[in-house]
Protein backbone atom coordinates (compact mmCIF):
# COMPACT_ATOMS: atom_id res chain seq x y z
CA UNK A 1 0.00 0.00 0.00
CA UNK A 2 1.55 3.55 -1.35
CA UNK A 3 1.13 6.23 1.13
CA UNK A 4 1.61 9.50 -0.41
CA UNK A 5 2.42 11.89 1.70
CA UNK A 6 0.62 14.89 0.86
CA UNK A 7 0.97 18.33 1.66
CA UNK A 8 -0.99 21.39 1.00
CA UNK A 9 2.36 23.55 0.58
CA UNK A 10 5.20 23.32 -1.80
CA UNK A 11 7.61 20.69 -0.11
CA UNK A 12 10.84 22.15 0.61
CA UNK A 13 13.73 20.28 1.49
CA UNK A 14 16.83 21.47 3.73
CA UNK A 15 20.07 20.20 3.27
CA UNK A 16 22.24 19.92 6.14
CA UNK A 17 25.62 19.48 7.32
CA UNK A 18 27.32 20.03 3.70
CA UNK A 19 30.62 20.34 4.86
CA UNK A 20 30.84 17.26 7.04
CA UNK A 21 33.69 14.72 5.84
CA UNK A 22 32.58 11.83 5.13
CA UNK A 23 35.76 10.44 3.72
CA UNK A 24 38.07 11.62 5.60
CA UNK A 25 41.02 10.51 3.55
CA UNK A 26 40.22 12.15 0.04
CA UNK A 27 38.37 15.10 2.21
CA UNK A 28 35.09 14.30 0.52
CA UNK A 29 31.76 15.53 2.01
CA UNK A 30 28.49 15.42 2.17
CA UNK A 31 27.89 18.08 0.11
CA UNK A 32 30.25 16.14 -2.70
CA UNK A 33 27.85 13.24 -2.25
CA UNK A 34 24.79 15.43 -2.68
CA UNK A 35 26.10 17.06 -5.84
CA UNK A 36 26.61 13.77 -6.91
CA UNK A 37 23.26 12.29 -6.85
CA UNK A 38 21.71 15.52 -7.88
CA UNK A 39 23.78 15.44 -11.38
CA UNK A 40 23.52 11.32 -12.02
CA UNK A 41 19.64 11.79 -11.00
CA UNK A 42 18.79 11.27 -14.09
CA UNK A 43 20.63 8.00 -14.64
CA UNK A 44 20.13 6.39 -11.16
CA UNK A 45 16.23 7.39 -11.04
CA UNK A 46 15.12 4.18 -13.52
CA UNK A 47 16.43 1.89 -10.95
CA UNK A 48 15.37 3.12 -7.90
CA UNK A 49 11.54 4.38 -8.94
CA UNK A 50 8.95 2.73 -7.55
CA UNK A 51 10.71 0.44 -5.44
CA UNK A 52 10.94 0.14 -1.61
CA UNK A 53 14.50 1.37 -0.58
CA UNK A 54 16.80 -0.33 2.04
CA UNK A 55 18.42 2.66 3.87
CA UNK A 56 22.06 2.24 4.23
CA UNK A 57 23.28 5.43 6.73
CA UNK A 58 26.45 6.76 7.47
CA UNK A 59 25.92 10.08 9.50
CA UNK A 60 29.25 10.29 10.46
CA UNK A 61 31.20 9.59 7.51
CA UNK A 62 32.46 5.86 6.23
CA UNK A 63 35.40 5.25 8.52
CA UNK A 64 31.98 5.11 11.15
CA UNK A 65 29.69 2.00 11.45
CA UNK A 66 26.77 2.38 9.25
CA UNK A 67 23.33 1.27 9.74
CA UNK A 68 20.72 -0.34 7.67
CA UNK A 69 17.23 1.31 8.42
CA UNK A 70 14.05 -0.48 6.30
CA UNK A 71 11.23 0.82 9.05
CA UNK A 72 10.87 4.51 8.32
CA UNK A 73 8.55 5.00 10.80
CA UNK A 74 5.84 7.84 10.65
CA UNK A 75 8.10 11.29 11.44
CA UNK A 76 8.90 11.50 7.49
CA UNK A 77 8.01 15.21 6.04
CA UNK A 78 4.14 14.60 4.37
CA UNK A 79 5.72 14.95 0.99
CA UNK A 80 7.73 12.05 0.98
CA UNK A 81 6.16 8.70 0.01
CA UNK A 82 6.69 5.04 1.76
CA UNK A 83 5.26 2.04 0.98
CA UNK A 84 3.90 -0.40 3.48
CA UNK A 85 5.37 -3.77 2.56
CA UNK A 86 3.86 -7.35 4.43
CA UNK A 87 6.35 -9.49 5.39
CA UNK A 88 5.85 -12.65 7.55
CA UNK A 89 5.67 -11.57 10.65
CA UNK A 90 5.58 -7.68 10.41
CA UNK A 91 4.62 -4.57 8.15
CA UNK A 92 6.97 -2.20 7.65
CA UNK A 93 6.78 0.92 6.00
CA UNK A 94 10.08 1.57 3.45
CA UNK A 95 10.76 5.09 2.34
CA UNK A 96 10.40 5.07 -2.31
CA UNK A 97 12.10 7.44 -4.35
CA UNK A 98 10.11 8.86 -6.96
CA UNK A 99 12.06 11.35 -8.09
CA UNK A 100 14.93 14.25 -7.55
CA UNK A 101 13.82 15.44 -4.26
CA UNK A 102 13.40 12.66 -2.44
CA UNK A 103 16.25 10.73 -3.57
CA UNK A 104 18.57 13.87 -2.17
CA UNK A 105 16.54 13.80 0.85
CA UNK A 106 17.20 10.32 1.21
CA UNK A 107 21.21 10.93 0.94
CA UNK A 108 20.66 14.50 3.18
CA UNK A 109 20.02 11.59 6.00
CA UNK A 110 23.21 9.86 5.64
CA UNK A 111 22.71 7.27 2.66
CA UNK A 112 25.77 6.67 0.98
CA UNK A 113 24.84 3.82 -1.09
CA UNK A 114 21.04 3.08 -2.29
CA UNK A 115 19.26 -0.73 -1.77
CA UNK A 116 16.19 -0.93 -4.02
CA UNK A 117 14.03 -3.60 -4.11
CA UNK A 118 14.15 -6.15 -7.51
CA UNK A 119 10.79 -5.39 -7.65
CA UNK A 120 8.43 -2.67 -8.28
CA UNK A 121 5.28 -1.74 -6.34
CA UNK A 122 3.08 -2.61 -9.09
CA UNK A 123 4.81 -5.53 -8.89
CA UNK A 124 5.84 -6.78 -5.51
CA UNK A 125 6.18 -10.05 -5.61
CA UNK A 126 7.49 -10.74 -9.70
CA UNK A 127 11.09 -9.25 -10.05
CA UNK A 128 12.52 -7.23 -12.75
CA UNK A 129 15.52 -8.93 -13.31
CA UNK A 130 17.48 -11.49 -12.20
CA UNK A 131 21.13 -10.53 -9.67
CA UNK A 132 24.04 -13.18 -9.66
CA UNK A 133 26.26 -11.29 -7.04
CA UNK A 134 30.18 -12.35 -7.37
CA UNK A 135 31.70 -12.30 -3.66
CA UNK A 136 35.59 -13.03 -3.78
CA UNK A 137 36.80 -14.43 -0.02
CA UNK A 138 40.76 -13.51 0.03
CA UNK A 139 40.68 -14.11 -3.42
CA UNK A 140 41.98 -11.51 -6.21
CA UNK A 141 39.83 -9.47 -8.27
CA UNK A 142 41.00 -10.85 -11.62
CA UNK A 143 39.50 -14.22 -10.69
CA UNK A 144 36.44 -11.96 -10.13
CA UNK A 145 36.41 -11.12 -13.64
CA UNK A 146 36.78 -14.46 -14.62
CA UNK A 147 33.85 -16.20 -13.13
CA UNK A 148 32.11 -13.24 -14.80
CA UNK A 149 33.37 -14.18 -17.91
CA UNK A 150 32.48 -17.61 -17.56
CA UNK A 151 28.46 -16.76 -16.81
CA UNK A 152 28.61 -14.19 -19.66
CA UNK A 153 29.64 -17.06 -22.05
CA UNK A 154 27.16 -19.56 -20.65
CA UNK A 155 24.18 -17.00 -20.87
CA UNK A 156 25.70 -15.65 -24.68
CA UNK A 157 25.46 -19.59 -25.84
CA UNK A 158 22.12 -18.97 -24.62
CA UNK A 159 21.08 -15.69 -26.09
CA UNK A 160 20.01 -14.19 -22.52
CA UNK A 161 20.52 -11.27 -22.47
CA UNK A 162 22.91 -10.10 -19.31
CA UNK A 163 24.32 -6.74 -17.88
CA UNK A 164 27.50 -6.48 -15.60
CA UNK A 165 28.46 -3.84 -13.13
CA UNK A 166 30.78 -3.73 -10.59
CA UNK A 167 29.62 -3.69 -6.70
CA UNK A 168 31.61 -0.49 -6.24
CA UNK A 169 33.09 -3.01 -3.53
CA UNK A 170 35.03 -6.04 -4.26
CA UNK A 171 32.64 -7.55 -6.73
CA UNK A 172 31.15 -7.94 -9.63
CA UNK A 173 27.27 -7.82 -10.11
CA UNK A 174 25.19 -9.59 -13.18
CA UNK A 175 21.64 -8.91 -13.99
CA UNK A 176 19.04 -10.85 -16.43
CA UNK A 177 15.98 -8.23 -17.64
CA UNK A 178 12.82 -10.24 -16.46
CA UNK A 179 10.09 -7.95 -16.71
CA UNK A 180 8.50 -8.64 -13.95
CA UNK A 181 7.38 -12.37 -15.26
CA UNK A 182 7.89 -14.61 -12.62
CA UNK A 183 7.81 -14.78 -8.91
CA UNK A 184 10.80 -14.29 -6.27
CA UNK A 185 10.76 -18.18 -6.31
CA UNK A 186 10.90 -19.32 -9.62
CA UNK A 187 13.72 -16.54 -10.15
CA UNK A 188 15.67 -17.90 -7.36
CA UNK A 189 16.13 -21.07 -8.34
CA UNK A 190 16.80 -20.12 -11.77
CA UNK A 191 19.99 -18.62 -10.77
CA UNK A 192 20.77 -21.34 -8.61
CA UNK A 193 20.84 -23.37 -11.71
CA UNK A 194 22.71 -20.81 -13.46
CA UNK A 195 25.26 -20.80 -10.53
CA UNK A 196 25.92 -24.33 -10.76
CA UNK A 197 26.57 -24.55 -14.21
CA UNK A 198 29.46 -21.65 -13.75
CA UNK A 199 30.47 -23.42 -10.86
CA UNK A 200 30.95 -27.18 -12.89
CA UNK A 201 32.73 -24.69 -15.04
CA UNK A 202 35.30 -23.49 -12.79
CA UNK A 203 35.07 -25.33 -9.74
CA UNK A 204 38.68 -24.63 -8.32
CA UNK A 205 38.02 -20.46 -8.11
CA UNK A 206 34.33 -20.80 -7.69
CA UNK A 207 31.72 -21.19 -4.51
CA UNK A 208 28.17 -22.09 -3.71
CA UNK A 209 28.67 -22.28 0.10
CA UNK A 210 27.13 -19.47 1.84
CA UNK A 211 29.27 -18.91 4.77
CA UNK A 212 32.72 -17.55 4.60
CA UNK A 213 34.56 -19.85 5.90
CA UNK A 214 33.67 -22.55 3.23
CA UNK A 215 34.44 -20.46 0.31
CA UNK A 216 38.01 -19.13 1.04
CA UNK A 217 40.28 -18.04 -1.44
CA UNK A 218 36.85 -18.81 -3.68
CA UNK A 219 34.50 -16.40 -5.40
CA UNK A 220 30.78 -17.34 -4.20
CA UNK A 221 28.42 -17.21 -6.71
CA UNK A 222 25.51 -15.49 -5.24
CA UNK A 223 21.96 -16.62 -6.02
CA UNK A 224 19.95 -15.51 -3.11
CA UNK A 225 20.05 -11.95 -3.87
CA UNK A 226 17.33 -13.61 -5.68
CA UNK A 227 14.96 -13.84 -2.27
CA UNK A 228 12.01 -11.10 -1.29
CA UNK A 229 13.23 -8.26 0.67
CA UNK A 230 16.63 -8.43 -0.26
CA UNK A 231 18.44 -5.85 -2.08
CA UNK A 232 21.63 -5.07 -3.69
CA UNK A 233 23.54 -1.37 -4.46
CA UNK A 234 21.66 -0.27 -7.61
CA UNK A 235 23.73 1.11 -10.67
CA UNK A 236 25.50 4.26 -10.45
CA UNK A 237 25.13 3.69 -6.33
CA UNK A 238 28.08 5.52 -4.12
CA UNK A 239 29.66 3.06 -1.99
CA UNK A 240 30.72 3.87 1.63
CA UNK A 241 34.38 2.57 0.28
CA UNK A 242 38.01 4.30 -0.09
CA UNK A 243 37.77 6.72 -3.13
CA UNK A 244 34.17 6.68 -2.79
CA UNK A 245 33.98 4.42 -5.63
CA UNK A 246 30.35 3.67 -7.55
CA UNK A 247 28.89 0.60 -8.72
CA UNK A 248 29.32 1.17 -12.62
CA UNK A 249 27.65 -0.94 -15.25
CA UNK A 250 30.56 -2.03 -17.64
CA UNK A 251 30.59 -3.11 -21.31
CA UNK A 252 31.22 -6.84 -21.35
CA UNK A 253 34.55 -5.69 -23.34
CA UNK A 254 35.62 -3.86 -20.11
CA UNK A 255 35.03 -7.07 -18.31
CA UNK A 256 38.61 -8.47 -18.66
CA UNK A 257 42.21 -9.29 -16.66
CA UNK A 258 43.04 -5.30 -15.58
CA UNK A 259 39.78 -4.10 -14.79
CA UNK A 260 39.81 -2.49 -11.12
CA UNK A 261 36.44 -1.50 -9.23
CA UNK A 262 38.40 1.34 -7.73
CA UNK A 263 39.26 3.29 -11.06
CA UNK A 264 35.32 4.30 -10.92
CA UNK A 265 34.31 6.82 -8.47
CA UNK A 266 32.27 10.41 -7.87
CA UNK A 267 34.97 12.26 -9.42
CA UNK A 268 34.66 10.64 -13.01
CA UNK A 269 30.96 8.86 -13.33
CA UNK A 270 29.69 11.81 -14.84
CA UNK A 271 32.02 12.32 -17.40
CA UNK A 272 31.75 8.50 -18.07
CA UNK A 273 27.64 8.77 -18.35
CA UNK A 274 27.97 11.79 -20.90
CA UNK A 275 30.11 9.73 -23.00
CA UNK A 276 29.08 6.56 -22.91
CA UNK A 277 25.22 6.44 -21.56
CA UNK A 278 23.34 4.27 -19.82
CA UNK A 279 25.23 0.87 -20.16
CA UNK A 280 22.30 -0.67 -18.09
CA UNK A 281 18.96 0.23 -19.43
CA UNK A 282 18.02 -2.55 -21.00
CA UNK A 283 18.07 -4.69 -17.75
CA UNK A 284 14.21 -2.89 -17.44
CA UNK A 285 13.52 -3.44 -21.16
CA UNK A 286 11.92 -6.75 -22.42
CA UNK A 287 12.62 -10.28 -19.90
CA UNK A 288 13.49 -13.72 -21.01
CA UNK A 289 11.34 -17.22 -21.41
CA UNK A 290 12.66 -18.99 -18.10
CA UNK A 291 11.00 -21.98 -18.95
CA UNK A 292 11.74 -22.85 -22.05
CA UNK A 293 15.39 -21.58 -21.15
CA UNK A 294 15.53 -24.32 -18.34
CA UNK A 295 14.26 -26.83 -20.53
CA UNK A 296 17.27 -26.31 -22.42
CA UNK A 297 19.71 -26.08 -20.63
CA UNK A 298 18.38 -29.40 -18.69
CA UNK A 299 18.03 -31.33 -22.35
CA UNK A 300 21.78 -30.27 -22.76
CA UNK A 301 23.38 -31.51 -19.29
Amino acid sequence: MLIPRKSNSTPELKLTNLDKVYWPKEKYTKGDLLEYYDKMAPFILPYLKDRPMTLHRFPNGIDEAGFYQKNVGPNLPRWVPTLVVKHSKEKVPYLTIPDKKTLLFAVNLGCVDLNPFNSRIQSLDYPDYLVLDLDPENIAFKYVVEVAQTIHEILEAEKIPNYCKTSGSRGMHIYIPLQAKYPYEIVKEFARLLARLAHEQIPQITSLERHPSKRKKKVYIDFLQNNFGQTVASPYSVRPKPGATVSTPLDWKEVKVGLDPGDFTIKNMIQRTKKKGDLFKGVLGKGINIPKIVKKLENGL
